[in-house]
């Protein structure tokens, strides 16, 4: 089955309830953006501009954006659980003939996060500690700046296996987002990751009930228009969740202790942990995909049309 932006009727039937606010390549969800007008005011990042999104002729391939966001939820990772800020998740969609999809991610990430501050600090992630070299370092922490630990999840490549239709349906996986986290603390040095770009978490979550379906249409400039070219699909209010990720043990931690610091975080958290102990939860999602009505109709240049329309709308 095809599902595309392709007329106004089977606009009602998109499901890219993708609202994975997810989390982050970027240090804080407030990066600087594109500010868009009117109806592309969320699509402040969409990869546009991209090879695969320009080539989509409106026929074989139809191309879409889509944002979605969270304003806060909570990661468990074995036995710590974190509170996390805004999420933000932009990336382009291909919609192909043949009833599959692809995901183009922009070329500084899909994600971005707000960081999110790590209970207890390093004294509630690494001590005390059994382990010969750590407890100088533990009987330092009483300083907050040698003891906050700060969390950020990246990506590190493309969202893909994107479902479309499990957007609006209910405890059905959406998209596999690969990312890493990166806890950042002055003796944890730089480097300290749990998860890496080679065997990343893969966060694939799902809607706990059905989102709220909104639809409009504007002009390619974003002005609303009930003629206007382009349609936006709104889907909001879904609490999105998944347990099904592992999570491998942190390295990098703490350079020149010869993973000692690696192992005190591992034994202190549970980590590495299978999947069914780890969870993420997104409050509130808010999902916009936009695309051209009648895509078919500027064929070859779908793609470029999308680009066009997008550009126009951005100050």
């Amino acid at each position: 089955m095809r599902f595309t932006l392709g007329t106004r009727v089977a606009t009602t039937t998109v499901a890219l309830g993708t609202a994975l606010g997810a989390f982050a390549s970027m240090g804080t969800a407030t990066a600087a953006a594109a500010a868009p007008n009117g109806e592309w005011a969320p699509f402040t990042r969409c990869p546009v501009d991209a090879p695969a999104m320009l080539a989509a002729d409106g026929l074989a391939q139809t191309p879409q954006c889509v944002v979605s966001t969270s304003p806060n939820g909570t990661i468990k990772l074995g036995n710590t659980t974190v509170t996390t800020g805004k999420t933000n998740l932009q990336i382009g969609v291909i919609q192909n003939s043949d009833g599959t999809s692809s995901v183009v991610a922009p070329a500084a990430g899909a994600l971005i996060a707000d960081s999110a501050t790590v209970p207890g600090g390093l004294l509630g992630l690494m001590c005390p500690s059994n382990l010969p070299g750590l407890t100088a370092i533990c009987e330092q922490l009483s300083d907050s700046t040698l003891n906050k630990i700060t969390a950020t999840v990246e990506s590190v490549g493309a969202p893909y296996d994107f479902d479309q239709t499990a957007g609006i349906l209910t405890d059905q996986q959406i998209v596999a987002i690969p990312v890493r986290i990166h806890l950042e603390n002055p003796i944890l040095g730089s480097k300290c990751y749990i998860g890496t770009k080679t065997s990343p978490i893969v966060l694939r979550p799902k809607n706990l009930q059905f989102p709220e379906f909104g639809m409009s249409f504007f002009n390619g400039d974003g002005t609303v228009a009930d003629d206007g070219e382009m349609s936006r699909i709104n889907l909001t209010g879904a609490t999105q969740n998944d347990t099904s990720f592992a999570v491998p043990g942190a390295s990098g931690c703490g350079l020149g202790l010869f993973g000692l610091i690696d192992a005190a975080v591992n034994a202190k958290t549970g980590l590495p942990s299978a999947a069914g102990k780890n969870s993420l939860t997104l409050n509130n999602t808010q999902t916009y995909l936009a695309g051209l009505n009648a895509p078919g109709t500027v064929a070859p240049d779908a793609g470029k049309r999308l680009a066009q329309n997008w550009h126009s709308a951005v100050n």
